[in-house]
């Protein structure tokens, strides 16, 4: 919203303006052409950031197009979303770290079977179809993952990004049970016949591995079960 530096001008001029001012008086207060100001009061108003309405006619002739910013808060203000993130992690670094490893791969569990889908009733689940599906949630997590060239049914997930970087840098005695318990659960929810046995982080410089292994060699989630 309002990301390219001119329209966050053009809505800084309007939020300081005492009354709702026209193209052409916009236009002046920036310097540029009232095409310019036009096109990007259009796109404000698109956004929902900017209200744009005619104002009352003192005479002959088509009133006045004037616009103003929407009342409420400015979402297209900073954000700290990284700070939120390192606030709520502390409180797990401040407890028993055994005990905040469970707890942050199990909330890693709950999240996987909630972002994906379960299989279609009578769907027999196979490994390369559970495998298949738990690339496309990892992807679309923004994770960059990629198993092995020729192997429908991997021994090993290789992740190319981590979305959340600098936190698992920081912080990667939770954030990497996290993401291994978000892989367990979201094979558990697919019903696979496989499971994630360990996150191997930065393993090299530019990725890190999920190792996978049949469901059954591997001790079970005592969650097991959970639905949405």
């Amino acid at each position: 919203m309002a990301e390219s530096p001119r329209r966050r001008a053009v809505l800084d001029v309007l939020r300081a303006a005492p009354a709702p001012l026209g193209v052409t008086e916009t236009a002046e207060r920036l310097g540029v052409h009232p095409n310019t100001v036009r096109f990007h009061l259009d796109a404000l108003v698109a956004e929902g950031l900017v209200e744009r309405r005619a104002e009352a006619s003192t005479g002959p002739g088509r009133p006045r197009t004037v616009y103003t910013v929407r009342p409420g808060m400015d979402r297209g203000g900073a954000r700290g979303y990284p700070l939120l993130a390192r606030m709520l992690l502390s409180r797990w670094t401040s407890a028993d770290p055994a005990e905040a490893r469970e707890q942050a791969m199990g909330t890693g569990r709950e999240w996987g079977r909630f972002l994906v889908d379960p299989p279609p009733p009578f769907e027999r689940p196979t490994a390369q179809r559970s495998v298949t599906r738990l690339l496309a949630l990892l992807a679309d997590l923004g994770f960059e993952p990629e198993s092995a060239a020729g192997e429908d049914t991997p021994e090993r997930i290789r992740l190319r990004h981590c979305p959340f970087l600098e936190l698992a840098e920081e912080h990667g005695e939770l954030i990497c049970p996290l993401h291994l318990g978000l892989i367990q659960g979201a094979l558990d929810r697919l019903d696979a016949p496989l499971t994630a046995t360990r996150l191997e982080p930065f393993a090299e410089p530019d990725s890190c591995y999920a190792h996978l292994s049949a469901a059954g060699s591997a001790p079970r989630d005592p969650g097991k079960g959970t639905r949405r």
